[in-house]
């Protein structure tokens, strides 16, 4: 069993700005030369998170609709009064959403739906450099 540890690094809009990192987990599993296991993504930092969705126009529309619909950007939260920063439903969206994801692979394939990314979403109240961590755990193709 073999563990490496490597970095995604994306910068974002905030807002909700959603981004497809599916090619960049691809490449660090085919860097990586491990055949089967599995590969988790974490988000360091508590106004982002991960998980998978359909990658398609109208889902980039309604997640950022859901979320408004219940947890508001504009409504008063007990965080705001503490640190002013005006980002609190940030912080709650992404305990919503968690902040890792795990994807098991064979064959140095991510086994991943035919119509399933995996995503990143920043929820923070402005644009951001951000960096992933994933974190490859398995086994190198036997001869």
């Amino acid at each position: 069993m073999e563990i490496q540890t490597r970095e995604i690094f994306v910068k974002t809009k905030g807002f909700n700005d959603i981004l497809d990192i599916t090619a960049q987990v691809h490449n660090l599993l085919m860097e990586s030369g491990l055949n089967e296991g599995q590969v988790t993504v974490f988000v360091s930092g508590s106004t982002g998170g991960l998980t998978t969705i359909e990658y398609e126009p109208g889902l980039l529309q309604d997640i950022p609709e859901f979320f408004e619909s219940i947890i508001p950007m504009r409504k008063q939260y007990h965080h705001d009064k503490t640190w002013h920063d005006g980002n609190g439903y940030a912080h709650l969206r992404a305990a919503l959403i968690k902040p890792s994801l795990t994807i098991p692979f064979r064959s140095g394939r991510l086994l991943l739906g035919t119509w399933q990314q995996i995503i990143f979403i920043d929820f923070d109240n402005r644009s951001r450099s951000r960096s992933l961590i994933a974190q490859l755990i398995g086994v190198k193709k036997t001869s």
